[in-house]
């Protein structure tokens, strides 16, 4: 590995805002400009250390042999009924990017449309009779989506592209003649399918929007969110102009997140986190949206996910338990609850999906750590559960366990963690520690190849539950955003210090990883804890908490982190931005930031400014390290990439965890629990 004197030079320049009273440095803004010729040149020697570097590591090759092998699970999603036609996705070993079928037939595949394998089918929604499909794709990891609408037996484009849908919402009207969709941040559009002139039909300005209609074409939902909460209306379309919504108010302004839709039976079913942080399931009368009352109640120990009406006499409700899944039965009138549905084990439920006219079935997906994803079905008349498709392929893995603790951080906060480990082998074991702990997103046990290789190389794997995500309920999320951040990343180390008390491991062999949101907690974790850890993985991570509402998506998240142009806020944003605490002379862990270029939503300037301000500050030998890919984003990505770069993150992790700078299998260790 190279050290700090043979960094590629990075000039420090004297650049101070004057930010409400406040002097805040910036000495590397102009690595900001990707365009500007001494950034594409400091980028250019940054490519080569890395490729230098990475071409050293020695369990590359290992692990990226491995890595392939346990990716030939493929994927499967449950089934989309449209009338007697079904769609899903299915992914083959051999595929780079899932395919869409309709019944056993393929409907789209994105390598059909891209040999090169860089354009991702981001979204799909059949019309309601399975004859026409409305399909967004995007290009080289940008996610600024085109959308599509194909005849799907004949496989011609009737109406396209569209631009500016990312990730829209689509809701069809019946007959395939129209549709609503999403343009981003503007507002909802009625599209006359091949008309090409759009008519605008609500929107508030630049908010986030869902829509969606009922299977008979009659009621529609309307919802504009924020950070804190969002607003809902239902409009009846019977007899109306589509053009011209009535909308009806079901919730305005609230601080508290709202789900509607009107179901098979005619009721319009809300699910709510309002006087509810773990939620709860509420009814109304269509023609009265906003008088509500309680169907099903909050559980005080797990959160309600999703459900779905069967036959229009049982609901099924799936809930998270401290981040384990189950599907509870209920009566459709009354709430009350008739039994549970069999589950192959204890892990993730996922895409709980139904036949628009209710009927007596129901298909999920199931996984956990040592299960590929696989949907099962659910019939309310026997009430029994049956595989109805395995993951398309298979593959041989190693004994491996899962085990549940809890701890308690910093303000005495009990917060769970699951820790994935090996057969015991002796003494701690080199250690990766995950978390998220944002935007109420939980992290879910699931089958993942780059976890698996790096537990069956003989390493351990721990992900942490934070403050800030959703596995505990909307108050577990307010706990750990705003102000209150700093929670978060309280809870990290209390993990940390929770894995090296109880025998898993130690500094010297504990490295930590993050994306995105992600990113932000190992950047905030190792300038404030840079003792605790002797490797750190930051990919696509805001570093730059001052000036992060400037690029990319930017400027919508200043609901969950705080807005810099506010003065107590800046005072939040600017107590750990992680790189306004890089500090002259600190023994860094060894730090790799992966970045891709295509990247719209984290702005790849933050890991450019962060890399350059560590190189320049580490005081240790350890090396800071940047990884930059081309033509891939933030999201989706062909699988031999999101492979290569697994391999290269495990392979760095294992070179710096292991005490010889080997592999972890070197260090193998016992298992303490």
């Amino acid at each position: 590995m190279k050290f700090p004197s043979e960094y590629p030079p990075a000039e420090r320049r004297p650049v101070t805002d004057r930010l409400h009273g406040r002097d805040v440095d910036d000495f590397y803004r102009w690595l900001e400009h990707p365009a500007d010729p001494r950034t594409q040149h400091w980028q250019a020697a940054q490519d080569e250390l890395w490729h230098d570097s990475a071409a050293r590591l020695p369990g590359r090759a290992g692990f990226l042999a491995r890595l392939n092998e346990l990716k030939d699970t493929g994927l499967v999603t449950p089934p989309v009924w449209r009338g007697e036609r079904r769609f899903h996705l299915r992914q083959s070993a051999s595929q780079e990017h899932p395919v869409l079928y309709c019944d056993d037939r393929i409907v789209l595949d994105p390598m059909e449309l891209d040999p090169t394998g860089l354009t991702t089918l981001d979204d799909w929604q059949p019309d309601q009779e399975g004859r026409l499909l409305a399909y967004q794709i995007s290009r080289s990891g940008d996610e600024k989506a085109d959308l599509y609408v194909m005849d799907v037996d004949t496989g011609e484009i009737v109406d396209g592209p569209i631009g500016g849908c990312r990730y829209s919402a689509v809701a069809w009207l019946p007959g395939g003649r129209a549709l609503y969709y999403v343009r981003f941040h503007e507002g909802i559009r009625l599209r006359r399918v091949g008309v090409a002139a759009d008519t605008p039909v609500f929107g508030l300005g630049p908010i986030s929007y869902g829509v969606q209609i009922s299977a008979d074409g009659r009621w529609l939902t309307i919802s504009a969110g924020t950070a804190s909460g969002n607003s809902l209306w239902l409009a009846d379309l019977a007899g109306g102009d589509p053009e011209r919504p009535r909308p009806r108010p079901v919730q305005e302004s609230a601080h508290a997140r709202t789900a509607g839709a009107v179901a098979c039976d005619g009721r319009l079913y809300l699910l709510t986190d309002g006087d509810a942080p773990r939620r709860r399931l509420c009814v109304a009368d269509p023609a009265e949206p906003g008088a509500w009352r309680e169907l099903i109640p909050e559980d005080p120990e797990a959160v309600l996910g999703a459900f779905t009406l069967l036959d229009g006499e049982r609901l099924l409700v799936s809930r998270t338990r401290h981040a384990v899944g189950e599907i509870a039965v209920h009566h459709a009138r009354t709430g009350e609850r008739l039994g549970t549905v069999p589950l192959p084990g204890s892990g993730s439920i996922a895409s709980l999906t139904a036949r628009p006219d209710g009927g007596p079935e129901a298909w999920f997906a199931y996984t956990d750590a040592v299960t590929p994803a696989e949907i099962w079905r659910y019939d309310a008349r026997t009430d029994a559960t049956t595989l109805w498709s395995a993951a398309p392929g298979r593959v041989t893995l190693h004994d491996v366990h899962s085990h549940h603790i809890e701890y308690d951080s910093a303000d005495g906060t009990r917060v769970r963690m699951v820790v994935v480990a090996g057969p015991s082998r002796g003494g701690p074991r080199p250690t990766i520690l995950s978390g998220y702990g944002g935007f109420g997103i939980p992290l879910m046990p699931g089958y993942a190849a780059d976890s698996l290789a790096w537990v069956e190389a003989g390493g351990v794997l721990a992900i942490a539950n934070l403050r800030g995500g959703g596995e505990e309920g909307e108050a577990w999320h307010r706990d750990g955003m705003l102000e209150r951040k700093q929670n978060v990343f309280d809870d990290f180390v209390a993990a940390a210090e929770k894995l090296i008390a109880d025998g898993w491991t130690t500094p010297d062999r504990l490295g930590i990883w993050g994306e995105s949101n992600g990113g932000l907690l190992v950047g905030a974790a190792l300038t404030q804890r840079p003792d605790l850890f002797a490797a750190a993985v930051c990919s696509a991570g805001l570093l730059d908490m001052a000036r992060f509402h400037r690029s990319g998506l930017g400027p919508s998240w200043t609901g969950e982190y705080g807005d810099p142009d506010d003065p107590e806020q800046l005072g939040w944003l600017l107590a750990y931005s992680p790189y306004h605490h890089v500090r002259k002379g600190t023994d860094y862990p060894a730090t790799l930031f992966t970045v891709s270029a295509g990247d719209s939503r984290v702005d790849p300037m933050h890991a450019r400014k962060m890399c350059a301000a560590m190189q320049w500050a580490s005081g240790g030998e350890r090396p800071i390290l940047l990884r930059h890919e081309l033509d891939v984003g933030h999201g989706a990505r062909a699988v031999s990439r999101s492979i290569g770069l697994a391999a290269d993150v495990l392979a760095f992790l294992a070179a710096h965890t292991a005490p010889n700078g080997t592999d972890p299998d070197a260090a193998a260790g016992s298992d303490p629990a």
